[in-house]
């Protein structure tokens, strides 16, 4: 064969071979199509330390010319479709897909078709000889090494929101050929994810209750995960409202559901909770990790940041980085619609930038050793500017702490209060009624449904017009504020009642001329929006200790701290920043009695009251929030 008819051939060869993978970016062969043309399915029952049987399912690329990594996902919610029929999605991405990976998927122990029994958020145990996730992660990824042919004993483990828990509850005491994970919008503690935020009880979740609350009979492949009660329909506000006290939930619940009565027994951060951390195990971690979340992520904002801390601060010689994108909960791995949250759009391509940019290249080049060690220790968008930006340190070194206080007239400073406790203006006081809560959004868009996620950016001018919601915002900006790193209120209150919960929110007003957003047929109306950028609730009864709740002393003023988490927000010049401070936030929470009692779980009707809650803003009892400011002239 002369040398160009061997290099024609060659050329066909290597066409023929990228052709289904060209096709695939260009979107001119259907995803499953490209899956059933390019990887060959197994399903396995691999046995656990302790016998249990876990359903796995493997994704083998059908070239076997190389060897390949496995990347490993690990679920509550069933890695379907059971038997012959191929998934029709396998990695985070078509990046992924493209690059080939040995993609493993598997039912955790007690779900779907996998033996055993369930636990939420099961607590980590160390020790060999002990049963958690990092144990069967451990003793799964030992099976597939020795089983699966063509591996080249790498192994990652990815997922997002409770397979995100499953990725960072295997890096304690984890296998040596796990040298990847990326937890993605990860639950790290029910206290303070999801169920619970800072102790105070999602709402919206009471609906996927019955979702982590049965006990299978065995393992099977059919639906048996009870529904959603009720059935999402109606009004959400009008819904809880007339469901009353939290109570009278159980005719929905079900009296069989453990998870509910879980929940309404441990109303305080007891050890039930606390052993279901993942945070203190967080140590001695030998993967490489690249913790990913979505700055509006309504679900999992804790999570992730908490997890990328902790390994930080215990781990200094891991590789270690964070990425936190535009994104609701897992909007990085999607493409319609994932260049905006609710009404807010964030630029086009922000989810296939992650997925190409920066996803792909960090499997790349620790499971197939290609490409370079991504350069960053942040990847984080600016939610205001509308740009990814990286920093070698999260909060970002060049980020000063400023304090801005809450001032009598309505207004936000750096000064200090100068009033004094007697001063008309050093307090500001509303009235809580559980009768009439504040909502979450507008009334006609409390849709019943389970966690929502566009109320991240919602407007909150009809929350600005309620007399039980107390606004103060800066001046006109004349020059670019970016705030970096944590936020957290410092609350100085008191009420009538012996209970209370505060919230507080960060809020980013536009100006009067600011454009049209081209959405729908005539767009959204931008001018004065108050759009919402952090915001966050604390059951006070909390405020010095989530172990042991406390009754306020009616009308002592009190001290409360209230961390928002992290933003990375650019308020442009003509903007202003926003607070609202408020008490009820209905029904994304559930309403607080405003009377002390024991466990709100079974307060009676009797025990919700009005109160008058006030914020004081003194020379003596100062109020503020505290923020980062970024000096972009010493940019790093």
């Amino acid at each position: 064969m002369n040398q160009n008819l061997f290099r024609c051939v060659v050329l066909l060869v290597v066409a023929g071979w990228l052709a289904p993978i060209q096709a695939r970016l260009n979107g001119q062969v259907d995803p499953a199509e490209f899956i059933r043309q390019n990887y060959v399915k197994s399903e396995h029952r691999i046995a656990m330390r302790d016998g249990v049987e876990l359903h796995t399912t493997v994704y083998r690329p059908r070239d076997n010319s190389k060897a390949y990594p496995f990347l490993l996902n690990r679920t509550p919610y069933s890695c379907q479709p059971y038997g012959e029929p191929m998934s029709g999605r396998l990695g985070p991405s078509r990046y992924m897909e493209q690059d080939g990976y040995i993609f493993v998927k598997q039912d955790v122990r007690g779900r779907w078709n996998s033996a055993g029994t369930y636990d939420n958020m099961r607590p980590h145990v160390p020790g060999e000889s002990a049963i958690d996730e990092s144990s069967d992660t451990w003793d799964t990824i030992e099976w597939l090494l020795k089983n699966i042919p063509g591996n080249n004993g790498r192994v990652g483990i990815t997922g997002i929101s409770y397979p995100g828990f499953y990725s960072a509850a295997a890096l304690p005491e984890a296998h040596p050929a796990l040298v990847a994970s990326s937890p993605q919008a990860p639950i790290a503690d029910f206290f303070f994810d999801d169920f619970h935020h800072q102790g105070a009880y999602l709402l919206m979740y009471w609906q996927a209750t019955s979702t982590f609350g049965f006990q299978h009979d065995g393992p099977t492949m059919e639906n048996w995960v009870p529904p959603m009660s009720p059935q999402p329909q109606g009004n959400a506000y009008d819904f809880y409202l007339n469901l009353g006290p939290l109570k009278n939930s159980l005719a929905y619940q079900g009296e069989d559901n453990f998870f509910w009565k879980e929940l309404s027994e441990h109303s305080s951060y007891d050890e039930f909770w606390q052993r279901r951390s993942i945070l203190p195990h967080l140590k001695n971690v030998t993967s490489s990790v690249m913790t990913v979340g979505g700055w509006f992520d309504a679900e999992d904002l804790y999570g992730p940041l908490n997890i990328y801390r902790e390994i930080e601060k215990n781990n200094p010689e891991a590789f270690n980085v964070l990425v936190m994108g535009p994104f609701s909960h897992g909007g990085w791995a999607s493409s319609a619609n994932a260049n905006q949250v609710g009404n807010v759009i964030f630029g086009e391509g922000v989810a296939d930038f992650y997925q190409r940019e920066i996803e792909a290249p960090f499997f790349r080049h620790f499971l197939w050793q290609t490409g370079e060690k991504p350069a960053f220790e942040a990847m984080v968008f600016d939610t205001g500017a509308g740009r990814w930006d990286t920093y070698d340190a999260w909060p970002p070194k060049n980020a000063a702490p400023v304090k801005i206080y809450f001032h009598g007239d309505g207004q936000l400073r750096t000064s200090i209060p100068e009033v004094a406790e007697e001063d008309p203006l050093s307090v500001s006081e509303f009235v809580s009624d559980p009768a009439n809560p504040v909502p979450y959004r507008k009334k006609e868009d409390c849709q019943l449904q389970f966690t929502p996620r566009e109320y991240m950016t919602d407007d909150q001018r009809f929350a600005s017009e309620r007399d039980d919601v107390l606004v103060f915002q800066s001046e006109v900006l004349d020059k670019d504020m970016t705030l970096a790193g944590e936020v957290i209120a410092n609350l100085k209150v008191s009420v009538t009642g012996t209970d209370s919960d505060w919230i507080v929110k960060l809020i980013d007003v536009f100006p009067e001329d600011a454009p049209t957003y081209p959405r729908g047929a005539d767009g959204i109306d931008m001018s004065g929006y108050q759009q919402m950028v952090r915001s966050e609730v604390i059951r006070a009864r909390f405020r010095n200790s989530f172990e042991t709740p406390e009754p306020f002393v009616p009308g002592e003023v009190t001290d409360v701290r209230l961390p928002l988490q992290d933003v990375y927000h650019t308020f442009r010049p003509g903007h202003r920043i926003m607070i609202h401070v408020q008490s009820t936030w209905f029904p994304l929470i559930d309403r607080n009695p405003q009377t002390f009692v024991d466990n709100i779980f079974k307060a009676d009707e009797k025990d919700f009251v009005s109160a008058t809650h006030r914020l004081h803003h003194s020379v003596l009892h100062p109020s503020s929030i505290d923020v980062k400011i970024l000096d972009r002239k010493h940019q790093e």
